[in-house]
């Protein structure tokens, strides 16, 4: 799985596996054939499992999980931002808040963290 991001402007979230050769169907369509949406609340407190690496890169981040084995990547520093913050904030809405993601943008960067739950990179913490 990949979420990548497109050029200039907002993000441009792309979904695909590992490996692919790069013709990923748009994070929208693949969430929502997936069904995962309808799982993430962003009003939940998250943060990343902690059997997951992030290995910071130009373009954004590597995430490994070594339970699952899965690979995740990160093209979208603003979303790098998101994940790296969640333990420090009261839930996944004000994480994106607080790195800048405006009202129009959310919903791309739910269905991208509602991916991230799917895949097991991050998890609900108590409250």
């Amino acid at each position: 799985m990949s979420t990548k991001a497109g050029g200039s402007g907002g993000p441009s979230l792309r979904l695909g596996a590992a490996g692919d050769s790069g013709a990923a169907p748009p994070l929208a369509r693949a969430v929502a054939d997936a069904g995962v949406a309808a799982a993430f609340d962003l009003d939940k407190p998250w943060r990343i499992d902690d059997r997951v690496a992030v290995r910071p890169e130009p373009f954004g981040a590597l995430l490994y999980h070594f339970g699952t084995r899965r690979l995740s990547f990160l093209k979208n520093v603003t979303v790098l931002t998101v994940v790296r913050s969640l333990a420090d904030h009261p839930s996944a809405r004000s994480a994106c808040a607080a790195a800048g993601v405006g009202g129009a943008a959310l919903p791309a960067y739910e269905r991208a963290l509602a991916t991230l739950a799917e895949s097991q990179m991050i998890k609900e913490r108590a409250s």
